[in-house]
């Protein structure tokens, strides 16, 4: 077997691990507080077979689903590969046979036609089922008891769209889950499908309309009335993936948009609003419905955050270098052409989270993934754009108060997720994998122990009320969800 690339895609919490397990009654340091029950779900990437190029992205490999399951007290581990029908042709060749990151163009041609997802994102719940999801194509249904995979989802051959985002929005109260697909119609297709599935997962509507320019649209929001589709200039080009180039280059000269339109009305209703120049985000906090304002918090850098977007854009700027801030963009609906304005609400920083009761509602506070401006020594290596993140902030969004867990000089931690309370007044917990070094600064960036800490959501700057050690060195996780014991206890499968 060939040996993995020696870049920053396959090094410190990037190192592949290609393992399959279970392992039962994790040693627990502290008192996991009672009323957590249920699974922290972890879509995690990890190359199950050295990939066709050295310039292989963390972003391209094989999606692995993670579990921990809280029962009683005590915590199991469980994770198993996505058996994507990539994975499975990979598997039975025992090579890889997909080229770059979405360049089709690149591949074996025995794979010609076959669907290229690595279904490695985010792992969403909704109406009973659990999927795994990667925007370039459509969900993965997965056994949430077994972590088997069930198969592609397409809604029992309801869905036209060929893709569907890895960020969906489930409103709290009506249980309908909002999604979308850009690239709807295939490769560079510049139409998205804008879609609605009621509370018990059933495909109810599908509209499809074109974005201003072909780019990427990671993430979107909703409020009570309206649907938001924030895009940036990172752009795709046919004729650059027919000669063998990147799917995303972003363009620093053209401008951002926000879409928006009733969010159950129809898409010939959709307002574009043109935005600042160059500038990128990934992921959305939330929006909201004020009188006749819309707010969306999102998490705003002045540029693309990814190296390999920025230099296939002809943009050279250090990691370092990249500015950026927790972001509130504001459009007034009473204006017959509504303009955006914009203040900073927070430290720069991404991986956000939401309490799901607060989706497309006013909201007081969230939390989301920062550097920490005092640590002692530099960043863990690995996760997407090659540095961790280190410091977990509480923000309140109305006074822009600001809490900060934390972990050792040279930790990582991963983007938290929230576990409601039942008991009234209290904010619930965080869990979030903390990956820290064996041994001392600058040692064998792969040599690192992972934990999950259990987290009072509101009082982050305390630390963690319990440690749940793996004992393992566990690969960077991208997003998770948290699955009730109630919910799981009631899912449909198959």
């Amino acid at each position: 077997m060939a040996s993995y690339p020696q870049t920053i895609h396959f090094m410190g919490t990037n190192t592949p691990r290609r393992v399959e397990m279970s392992l039962r009654d994790l040693v627990v340091e502290g008192e996991i507080p009672a009323e957590i029950e249920g699974a922290f779900f972890r879509a995690v990437p990890d190359n199950a077979h050295v990939p066709m190029f050295d310039d292989d992205i963390a972003l391209n490999h094989d999606g692995m689903i993670a579990r921990f399951n809280f029962e009683g007290g005590a915590v199991d581990f469980d994770i198993r590969y996505v058996e994507t029908e990539r994975y499975k042709l990979e598997k039975k060749a025992r090579r890889a046979l997909f080229g770059r990151y979405r360049n089709p163009f690149t591949d074996d041609p025995s794979v010609e036609g076959a669907d290229r997802t690595v279904a490695n994102t985010t792992p969403v719940w909704h109406g009973g089922r659990l999927f795994m999801t990667k925007e370039d194509g459509r969900g993965y249904e997965v056994n949430p008891h077994t972590l088997e995979t069930v198969g592609r989802w397409d809604y029992e051959g309801k869905l036209r769209s060929q893709t569907f985002t890895a960020h969906p929005r489930i409103d709290p109260e009506t249980g309908e889950m909002f999604f979308f697909g850009y690239e709807a119609g295939g490769l560079c297709d510049p139409n998205v499908a804008y879609c609605i599935a009621d509370k018990d997962g059933n495909l109810v509507k599908e509209q499809w309309f074109e974005q201003p320019y072909l780019s990427t649209i990671h993430d979107f929001v909703i409020t009570e009335k309206y649907a938001i589709f924030p895009v940036f200039p990172t752009l795709t080009d046919l004729d650059r993936l027919k000669e063998g180039g990147a799917h995303w280059a972003h363009d620093q000269s053209k401008p951002s948009y926000i879409g928006i339109m009733p969010r159950y009305g129809d898409v010939s209703e959709m307002v574009w609003i043109e935005g600042p120049v160059g500038v990128s985000c990934f992921h959305e906090v939330n929006a909201y419905d004020d009188g006749d304002l819309v707010h969306i918090d999102l998490c705003l850098s002045d540029t693309n955050a990814f190296s390999f977007m920025r230099e296939a854009g002809g943009i050279q700027r250090d990691q370092q270098d990249v500015q950026g801030a927790l972001t509130r963009w504001t459009l007034d609906m009473s204006k017959d052409t509504p303009e955006l304005s914009e203040r900073p609400l927070g430290p720069p920083g991404d991986l956000c989270r939401l309490a799901d009761k607060d989706q497309g509602r006013p909201y007081n506070h969230a939390w989301y993934l920062s550097m920490n401006p005092e640590a002692k020594g530099p960043p863990m290596l690995g996760g997407p754009v090659g540095a961790n993140f280190n410091a977990l902030l509480r923000i309140e969004v109305g006074n822009g108060r600001v809490s900060m867990m934390e972990v050792p000089p040279g930790c990582a931690v991963s983007e938290p997720a929230h576990v409601p309370s039942s008991e009234e007044g209290h904010g619930g917990w965080l869990l979030a994998v903390i990956d820290l070094p064996n041994g001392p600064p600058g040692g064998n960036p792969a040599d690192y122990s992972s934990e999950v800490w259990v987290i009072e959501a509101d009082a982050v700057e305390k630390g963690p009320v319990a440690k749940v050690k793996t004992g393992l060195a566990l690969r960077s996780q991208v997003h998770g969800t948290w699955v009730s014991r109630d919910k799981l206890d009631a899912a449909k499968v198959g």
